[in-house]
This record gives structure tokens, sequence and C-alpha cells, in this order.
């Protein structure tokens, strides 16, 4: 049976919005909480390496969870896991409130962020469960956006509710919206995994992994979604450093400037949803890619020659966003449709690897700018994801399909 012929499931197919919604819940949670560290520093009387830990292993549980999230979905079905992953993030965000140390907390957001990546994982495999690898492109176009529309208008949010109401604030927000979004998924996600997978021991899901790694696209594919994602999280991880401490921007006004990367973003998206399905998902994730290196090259050009301004660190990085919005949907659909059997362990592989991948890059791009007075690291650890990806992207160009 061709890709393009997949039969009709049963079923109601869940809304677009349903899907953007449960996609969008764990990448908000990820960010929302930063513009509280220095307030949970001092109601712990913790240091900040342990209150980064907020951050940090709420990015690793993400990656690591996603690992198994995707087999346990192919073996047991999409819907059932979805759910008790968002009953599980929901929980643990009230949960929080109550927290009385650091390490209780930082407990409880790896909990948070076990239940919640579900939403990530799931979404996709949702779709690629039922659409062709064309139109999924498509459709992932418009369930992406929260996968990086989450965590950059969270620290917006964030700062409000932690100037007007405290740090407990951003976990009750985060413990409505996981009721909310499990109501959601409640209502109007049916199950979508009409052919489960037989097992699901360690050496089942490993072979499968082992399967999808030995197929040279689906290495292409992920290594551009894993670079391109680099690029943002670099920048996320370094551009609040060059932002207060080199152009000396307020936090408020660094969140009112990140808004054009979230616009771009969503612009990107858009024009995936709505060329995907025509165009090939190859030519797409060129595209995208070329203009991450255009990115870098107009913060370099920009940087070298001292017109360091908010315009110069975060228009680029609109264009970054677009490029962004095009080769995440069309590398997702194009290697979680080369296994279809096991389009969930594909997914959770995938996104383990943009999500570890990325937490690592941001963390070194953060380190490297550590008492620079100017934001060429950043902008090297950049250029260097964005070169990758752009090799990687000419690789696929040349596989056979």
């Amino acid at each position: 049976m061709s890709d393009a012929t997949l039969p009709q499931q049963p079923g109601r197919r869940p809304s677009l919005v349903s899907l953007v919604i449960i996609s969008t819940l764990s990448p908000f949670a990820i960010n929302v909480i930063v513009p509280s560290m220095p307030a949970l520093q001092v109601e712990f009387d913790a240091d900040f390496g342990a209150v980064q830990l907020v951050l940090s292993l709420f990015l690793a549980s993400i990656a690591v969870s996603q690992i198994a999230i995707g087999p346990l979905s192919d073996r047991f079905g999409r819907r059932p896991v979805l759910l008790a992953g968002l009953a599980i993030f929901t929980v643990a965000s009230f949960l929080a409130v109550a927290a009385t140390s650091i390490e209780s907390l930082v407990a409880l957001r790896v909990v948070q962020a076990a239940g919640g990546c579900t939403g990530i994982v799931l979404g996709r495999a949702i779709v690629r469960d039922l659409y062709d690898r064309a139109k999924a492109a498509s459709v992932i176009g418009y369930v992406t956006m929260g996968l990086a529309m989450g965590p950059m208008i969270a620290p917006f949010v964030g700062g409000l509710l932690q100037e007007v109401f405290g740090w407990q604030a951003q976990f009750w927000l985060m413990g409505l919206l996981g009721a909310l979004t499990l109501l959601v998924a409640w209502r109007d996600v049916s199950e979508t995994n009409h052919a489960r997978a037989e097992a699901i021991g360690l050496l089942a899901m490993l072979r499968h992994f082992g399967e999808l790694l030995a197929l040279p696209a689906f290495r292409a594919y992920t290594a551009v979604s894993s670079l391109s994602t680099a690029v943002f999280f670099s920048f996320l991880g370094g551009a609040a450093y060059v932002a207060d401490t080199i152009i000396g921007l307020s936090p408020v006004t660094y969140g009112s400037w990140f808004a054009i990367i979230a616009v771009g973003y969503a612009f990107g998206n858009f024009l995936s949803g709505r060329f995907a399905e025509r165009a090939d998902v190859r030519r797409m994730t060129l595209l995208g890619s070329l203009l991450l290196v255009a990115t870098v090259v107009a913060m370099t050009g920009f940087f070298l020659a001292g017109i360091v301004t908010p315009a110069t660190l975060f228009l680029p990085m609109g264009v970054g966003g677009i490029a962004n919005g095009l080769v995440l949907p069309s590398t997702i659909a194009g290697a979680i449709s080369l296994r279809t059997d096991i389009a969930g362990a594909a997914a959770g592989l995938q996104g383990a690897s943009q999500i570890g991948g990325g937490a690592i890059v941001s963390a070194i791009a953060g380190a490297v700018l550590a008492g620079s007075t100017t934001p060429m690291p950043l902008v090297m650890v950049m250029g260097v994801c964005a070169l990758a990806a752009l090799f990687f992207s000419l690789a696929l160009l040349r596989l056979p399909r």
C-alpha cells in the first residue's frame, strides 16, 4: 500500500484547534517559569545553579520521555497515552504550588515535563495516522506552531504573573491549562492508531529505533530538524544576556521584541500549511535552511559593523522564525512517514533529538557568552548549527525517494 493511499480510519478526526492546543501546552511550560528564577532563589534560599534546574531538567525530561512515549502509543494507542500524560502534567502543576524546597519543585517539574510532552509527540503521530505525507506536512505546519510559539510568549506571561501575583501563579496557570487541555483531548481526540505494535519491551523499542536510524532519510530529516531547532534554542539561551548586559533592554522591552520571532514562526508555519501539500517537503526543507543561513549572515554583518541594537538582534531572527516554520513541518512529516507502522516511535525519537540537542546548544550559547562584551560568540554558535542544517538539507536532496 502506498503512502498516498492510506485507508480511511474509523472515528472522528480531531479538530486542528485541538491538535494545536495539545501540542502547545508543554512548550509553553518550558519558559513560563523563567522570569521567576530570581524570586525562587530568594524564596528557597538556593543558589542560581540549583534554581536553573527548573528549566534544564524540564528540557532533559522532555527529551528522555519522548523516547518512551512514542513506542507506548504504538502499542497501547494514542488516546490513552495522551490522556494519562495530560493528567500527570495537571496534577504535578497543582502540587508544585505547595512546594517547600527547590528540590521538590525541580522534581515536580521533571514529572510535569514527562506528562506534558505527550502532546508534542502524539500531536505529530496523530496527524500522520490520518494523512499521507504531503498532507501531513501541511497539517503539521499548523500543529507545530506551538512548539516554538509557546516558549516565545511564555516569558511575557510569566513575567506579568510574577510581578502581580508571585511564582505560584504560574503553576496555578499551568494546572488550569493542563486541565483544560485534558478536557479538550477527552472530548475531541479519538483513537487514531488502529495498527498496534505487538510488543513494547525495551528490546522491541530499541529494535524500532535501530530500524529508523538505519534509514538515511530518517537520519537526515532528524538532523535538519534538530539543527534548525538548535539555532532557535541557542538564540534563546544567549539573547537575554545580549539584550540585558550588552544592549541594556528591560525585561518588558525584551519580551516585546521577542514577539517578532513568534510572528515570523507563525508566518513560516502558515506558508507550510498553505504550500507544503503542493511543494516537495525536501525543497521546503532546503528553502528554510537557506533562510537560516541568511539570518546568521545578516546578524554577523550588523555586529561586525558595530551595529548592536534591538533591531539588528531581533529582526534577522524574525526571518529565522520563518525559516523554522518552513523546516520543522516538512522534516517532521518526512521522518514520521518513512515507517508508518512505528510512526509514534519515529515522532518520539525525532522529538527527543530536537529538544535534547536544543537544550545542549542553549547551554553552550549561554556559556560562551559569559563575560563577553559582544554578541559574536552567540552568532558563531548559531552559524555552526545553521550551516550544518544546510549541509544535511542538501544531502537529503541526493537521497533516493
